[in-house]
């Protein structure tokens, strides 16, 4: 009986949170879907409203339109450079910060005071205008640095790196050490390739959030070198009207034959298809678990 009542509540339970993760799975695909609807769709039919999920009276012209502008080309162009440069200098910064921190108080003197001068930053800061008086003295104004270096080191990203090398068993180091291993030796052959499902994780954020940022683009960089976000933004706020004047002919034909709301559609797609192709090959990291067992009895 005990066991039948047992069962219950578990079949109970799973069905619970099979709708809860359909709801949240529905909840972000919903929205993706409508505007890649939109962005296949017939001017007529957005303009009217009857697009939902699916696309009506398919048309590719939006499309076509923006595969033709520089703008949007150059705004990838410098997203895809920013995040790039970002993964390499945010992960090198994590690795080699996470790595001293997580030593014991003995190995490293002055480790707490580290710890929580880091920890102090994610809760306060000098503000925007401090920001953009140092970013500004130091002449990193409309440069690819002045969207990577002040934010290079994220302090929660480098909390959860630092905690997971800690937890990787001493005994795996001593043995490296009784094999004349140094400090970098364990650190490139031990703690990153144990630590691989915390550094894929961290690549993933890091990447997401360079992709989408758009504030420090619109604060730090003129109009000609606006990053992709920023320059979407610009574009659904200011409707794109300068259009009519910047286009070609082909251009002009391509623009009176689509609606405002199919060109950002058509746009939003194309620059959401890079990171969405980047995920699948970190998908692995996340499925295999983490195994850090591996020490000799």
């Amino acid at each position: 009986m005990k066991i039948q009542k047992k069962r219950k509540r578990i079949k109970i339970f799973d069905i619970v949170n099979y709708i809860i993760m359909i709801c949240a799975l529905l909840t972000c695909l919903l929205p993706f879907m409508h505007v890649l609807a939109m962005s296949l769709s017939s001017k007529s039919l957005v303009d009217a409203g009857e697009v939902t999920i699916f696309p009506k009276g398919i048309n590719l012209k939006s499309f076509n339109y923006v595969i033709t502008r520089t703008q949007f080309w150059n705004a990838l162009k410098v997203t895809l450079s920013r995040t790039v440069i970002a993964l390499v200098v945010s992960m090198t910064l994590l690795i080699f910060t996470a790595y001293p921190l997580s030593r014991s108080q003995g190995k490293l003197k002055g480790r707490k005071y580290y710890v929580w001068m880091i920890v102090f930053t994610m809760f306060f800061s000098g503000g925007i205008i401090p920001t953009y008086m140092t970013v500004k003295e130091l002449k990193m104004l409309d440069t690819m640095w002045v969207l990577v270096l002040p934010i290079a080191l994220n302090p929660f990203n480098l909390v959860i790196l630092l905690n997971f090398f800690r937890r990787v068993p001493v005994e795996l180091e001593e043995a490296a050490r009784m094999d004349g291993a140094r400090h970098f030796r364990i650190l490139w052959s031990i703690f990153v390739p144990v630590s691989k499902p915390a550094i894929a994780t961290l690549i993933l954020f890091t990447a997401v959030f360079h992709w989408n940022s758009w504030f420090d683009g619109l604060i730090y960089m003129n109009q000609s070198n606006y990053p992709l976000q920023t320059y979407l933004r610009s574009v659904i706020i200011a409707r794109d009207m300068q259009s009519f004047r910047t286009s070609t002919l082909r251009e002009m034909e391509l623009l009176t034959s689509t609606s405002n709301r199919t060109l950002v559609s058509a746009q939003i797609i194309i620059g959401s298809l890079p990171i969405i192709m980047f995920y699948p090959f970190l998908q692995k990291y996340f499925m295999k678990g983490i195994t850090i067992g591996a020490v000799k009895g």
